[in-house]
């Protein structure tokens, strides 16, 4: 009976392999398709985008707020430091002058020898003269020592300058470090927005940034701040200043939202009020959680032309009350300057300057 043998086997070729292996991704694909593996990430909607495009918009604002505040004491802190450098530099000036007249008197005396009073009146050939010149000498003895006192006066308050100067410099170090750090958190948040938004097509993110809306104008001719607030539909201000604030705001509409800028041609939210204001000759702080703080706080009620509107808990954005619940402000870097209700945002508080 003859013995069964199995056919022998073939190597295997290079195309052979090339082909099982591409059946084996092929299979693969599949299955990863059946089990949904393999799916591509899916596309954010249009409201989940506007929805973290304003989140992102709000996180970058407050941390510009904060960037703004840090800048503030930063300058702040330079002044203070530029203002010790020129005082130690004028104490040392006066030190070297009153270290060159101790130089002068020492030289003086090394050159005119140590002789003991009792003898310079013993040898002298007109006592009444020596000791009219001792008088002299003892009078310049006590000048000598008011010179010396003046010296160490000054080599302690230079000493205290300079240790002032060491902590000023440790501040400014602080500061800048800072605003390091929240340029990075706004420039971040900011990137992030516009890739989001870079995703859509240009009329789908019109409709989200509000960026093609109409801006409000008033005429930028107007003489008297009043006269443009009428023309503008706006109930009177409370006082001139504010009358100015309003009108200066309402000439800016359509300027872009820069952050950390304050004017003339670019703002960021506090930027624009505090810009406004000094148009008008007063001062307001640079940020918006200092603002808040910088006159008398109103009701919404209450309010009227002028007054400053915040919003969110941590009052990290702000605009100009003009009437009619509307307000003007710098919203965010894809809309600029403009009219907008008060309610579109929550109401944090309101203050009257002016």
């Amino acid at each position: 009976m003859a013995a069964h043998r199995k056919p022998p086997q073939r190597p295997l070729t290079g195309h052979t392999i090339r082909t099982a292996a591409t059946l084996a991704l092929a299979g693969a694909a599949t299955a990863t398709c059946f089990d949904g593996t393999g799916h591509a990430e899916p596309q954010p909607t249009p409201s989940q985008v506007k929805a973290r495009v304003a989140t992102l918009y709000r996180e970058a604002e407050a941390a510009t707020e904060k960037y703004n505040g840090a800048k503030e004491e930063a300058d702040a802190a330079q002044r203070r430091l530029s203002a010790l450098q020129d005082e130690t530099a004028r104490r040392q000036q006066r030190l070297n002058s009153a270290r060159n007249a101790l130089g002068s008197i020492a030289a003086a005396q090394y050159r005119d020898g140590a002789i003991a009073p009792a003898w310079q009146l013993a040898l002298s050939s007109d006592p009444d003269r020596y000791l009219d010149g001792a008088a002299f000498a003892e009078r310049a003895g006590d000048r000598q020592a008011a010179a010396v006192s003046r010296v160490r006066r000054q080599l302690r308050e230079i000493e205290r300058l300079r240790g002032a100067a060491r902590v000023e410099v440790k501040s400014l170090r602080s500061r800048q470090a800072e605003l390091r750090r929240h340029k990075k958190t706004v420039t971040g948040k900011l990137d992030e927005a516009r890739r989001l938004l870079a995703r859509l097509p240009p009329s789908r993110r019109g409709e989200i940034t509000g960026a093609g809306a109409p801006a409000e104008r008033v005429s930028r001719s107007a003489a008297d701040p009043r006269e443009a607030l009428e023309r503008a539909g706006s109930v009177p201000a409370p006082s001139g200043r504010a009358a100015m604030a309003v009108a200066y705001a309402y000439g800016k509409l359509g300027s872009p939202y820069v952050w950390g800028a304050t004017g003339p041609n670019a703002f960021d939210c506090s930027g624009l009020v505090q810009a406004a204001y000094r148009a008008a000759g007063l001062s307001l702080p640079r940020t918006s959680y200092a603002q808040i703080n910088a006159g008398r706080r109103v009701s919404r009620s209450e309010l009227l032309p002028g007054d400053l509107v915040f919003f969110y808990p941590g009052i990290s954005h702000v605009g100009i009350y003009v009437g009619g619940g509307r307000m003007i402000h710098a919203p965010n870097p894809s809309a600029p300057v403009r009219v907008a209700p008060i309610d579109q945002m929550p109401f944090a508080g309101a203050t009257r300057v002016a």
